[in-house]
């Protein structure tokens, strides 16, 4: 009896110490619903927590909610964070300063994409056709899109642009056949439904040259050009191209408790295996490149904590 009372004590004990914490994302479906789960599995069976993940329209949305210490942490990109954290474009005004990075995830790699046997060859092909725009609840995504129009030495306005709300609402318009072409991630899960659903689907390089790495930076200051071959992990990747990239980054508030972060991030650090088999994108994800400078954007002590234990604070 003494035992059994025992371990119905170790057991409450446990379930005390599993502290609730939500994880901000997109919409399910998109790069940032399906990252926030596996981070979420994994605070879950390795860290002792009891993440939940809440989607939303777009990390445009969030961030604010993050900053307020709605929700333990978001998932979003590093420009993204700057200008919330700056309170300048789409938060002009409005800067969240307690917002804080604690882990790089991996590249986000995004490209435009058109049915596989589409004449649109090359961005420069997409004037004048249907291409998704507005991004009302995603305003990180413009920006993005101009960044690539660039290259091609075209603007939004050499297109027929068609409103959506974010990147998922884009990618139904495909599906449904009012757009030729939307802009994406690659490896996400509508890009699979998408190209499940149209018969496939193919993504519109970039050349790698200097000229065109430094026209994307005009627009969108952290990105760069990136290989990416086909394989099961890129679809509509149909031969080798350079993708749009810039670093995702798993954001909390200065609110978030200390350990709660610590806590992740040492789960994540020794758990790409883990996190990879609920997305496979996490296999990009780099345990020696969690930190880096960021400019404006503060680091978490919880974070700061860990990335000193293991030798790498400050980041190079």
């Amino acid at each position: 009896m003494k035992r059994i009372i025992a371990a119905i004590a170790l057991l409450a004990a446990g379930v005390a110490q599993a502290q609730n914490i939500g994880v901000a994302a997109s919409n399910p479906g998109s790069l940032y619903h399906s990252t926030g789960t596996a981070v979420a599995k994994l605070a879950n069976d390795v860290a002792g927590l009891k993440a939940t993940v809440y989607p939303f329209a777009s990390a445009t949305i969030y961030l604010p909610a993050v900053n307020a210490g709605e929700y333990a942490f978001g998932i979003s990109n590093v420009e993204e964070l700057r200008v919330a954290v700056l309170g300048i474009e789409q938060f002009k005004g409005r800067p969240y300063a307690d917002l804080r990075a604690t882990a790089i995830l991996y590249p986000l790699r995004v490209a435009f994409f058109v049915r596989k046997d589409s004449p649109i060859k090359t961005i420069a092909d997409l004037k004048g056709k249907r291409v998704v725009d507005g991004y009302s609840s995603q305003k990180t995504i413009p920006p993005l899109l101009d960044a690539l129009y660039a290259t091609a030495g075209m603007t939004r306005a050499d297109v027929q642009g068609v409103n959506v709300p974010n990147v998922v609402g884009g990618a139904d318009a495909f599906i449904q056949g009012k757009v030729d072409a939307f802009f994406f991630a690659l490896g996400a899960a509508k890009v699979e439904e998408a190209n499940a659903s149209v018969g496939g689907i193919r993504a519109l390089d970039v050349a790698n040259t200097p000229e065109n790495l430094a026209k994307v930076r005009q627009h969108f200051p952290p990105s760069y050009l990136r290989p990416e071959n086909p394989g099961p992990r890129n679809v509509g990747v149909a031969e080798p191209i350079h993708a749009l990239s810039y670093d995702g980054v798993l954001v909390a508030s200065s609110k978030t408790p200390e350990d709660v972060v610590y806590r992740v991030v040492k789960a994540m650090h020794g758990g790409k295996k883990e996190m990879a088999a609920v997305f496979g994108a996490m296999n990009l994800f780099d345990p020696e490149r969690m930190a880096k400078a960021l400019g404006p954007i503060e680091w978490h002590p919880g974070a700061v904590r860990f990335y000193k234990e293991l030798g790498g604070w400050p980041p190079k």
